[in-house]
């Protein structure tokens, strides 16, 4: 088939110049995709072999301006949400709390709204049974599936060599990691990780921290964002919500001890952040001190604007940002109603 070349190459860790070709700008919508009801967007919704739903959120082809570089950030939904949660929409009596706290999509449009540089894509991803870990599980060769996945997905966006941002929140980092376990080296094309309080799965044995630091030195246009909060006591129904060694807390330091074997990191408080920043700005890691011990797992994301924070460190449109806080800095961008996939291709 036609237009794999860059895509397929980019599985197993290769590189080569892509031969996609651009939607002209008179495109009514993008193949397989269709006007989208809100926004002046295009949705298209895949599912991928094994066990992968995904929506992929686009601006119109009218919206594209081809002299520019583009991006395709594809985002790792977490345990228990779909992907249509996740993106979120406004509330509304009886419908699922999921849907109002996470908000990636509008937080994803107030992104587009700031930064006029790139054209942005968003590809929502969904492991059947809401969870990566289990996925992962299920499939041992979940490294190169993963890899698949996102190979398969590129090739459906008409766009040339568009630089990758992967993110991800809660158990959605298991799809991170297991990307990360596919090679020795992270593809070139990837140039931002994002783990939103999603880390807890970083592990020296498996190389992590050798292949981020390789990866992060190759170009300083590279980042890596983690944001995490001290979760060693939050209580839940009088029980503590990590073990005695889990939580993004303990990973995040873990991440530290490693990446300070070869990097100085300079620590500073902001608000109720401790902030450690490495690499002149390259990696950067913010732990809420949560000094009120509450559970501030997906409110790091949602009301403290976690994914738009994540999104513009090290860029001009961030400089002037701080930390995550609230209030809600992208009210006018929530959709009305969820995302609804077409029933022909309800096959999840």
């Amino acid at each position: 088939m036609q237009n794999r070349c860059t895509f397929l190459v980019f599985v197993v860790g290769l590189s080569c110049t892509s031969v996609l070709h651009a939607a002209g700008a008179t495109s009514p919508d993008w193949p397989g995709f269709q006007k989208g009801p809100w926004f002046d967007e295009q949705i298209s919704y895949l599912q991928l072999e094994p066990d992968v739903r995904l929506i992929i959120v686009a601006p119109r082809p009218e919206r594209i301006i081809l002299e520019k570089p583009s991006r395709v950030v594809l985002f790792a939904a977490p345990n228990g949400s779909t992907i249509e949660q996740t993106l979120g929409c406004q509330q509304a009596a009886g419908r699922d709390w999921h849907f109002d706290i996470q908000h990636i999509a509008a937080q994803h449009r107030k992104w587009q709204f700031l930064n006029q540089r790139e054209n942005l894509i968003l590809v929502c991803l969904e492991a059947k049974g809401l969870s990566w870990p289990r996925w992962r599980a299920k499939h041992p060769e979940n490294p190169k599936l993963i890899r698949k996945v996102i190979a398969e997905t590129l090739q459906v966006i008409p766009l040339q060599d568009p630089q990758i941002t992967l993110a991800c929140h809660s158990g959605g980092g298991s799809f991170l990691w297991g990307f990360l376990n596919g090679s020795d080296t992270i593809p070139a094309l990837v140039d931002r990780l994002i783990f939103l309080d999603a880390n807890y799965s970083f592990q020296v044995a498996d190389q992590h921290g050798k292949k981020m630091l390789e990866w992060l030195k190759g170009d300083k246009k590279r980042t890596l964002v983690v944001l995490s909060y001290d979760d060693r006591s939050v209580l839940f129904r009088g029980k503590k919500v990590v073990s005695p060694t889990g939580g993004t807390f303990r990973a995040t330091h873990r991440m530290l001890d490693r990446f300070k074997q070869d990097l100085e990191f300079r620590k500073i408080k902001q608000g109720e952040f401790d902030s450690y920043t490495g690499m002149e700005g390259q990696i950067r890691m913010l732990i809420h001190t949560n000094r009120k011990n509450q559970i501030l797992h997906t409110r790091l994301v949602g009301e403290m604007n976690g994914y738009l924070f994540a999104a513009t460190v090290q860029t001009p449109e961030g400089e002037s940002r701080g930390v995550p806080k609230t209030p809600r800095a992208y009210t006018k961008w929530i959709q009305p109603e969820p995302f609804e996939q077409p029933k022909k291709n309800q096959q999840h």
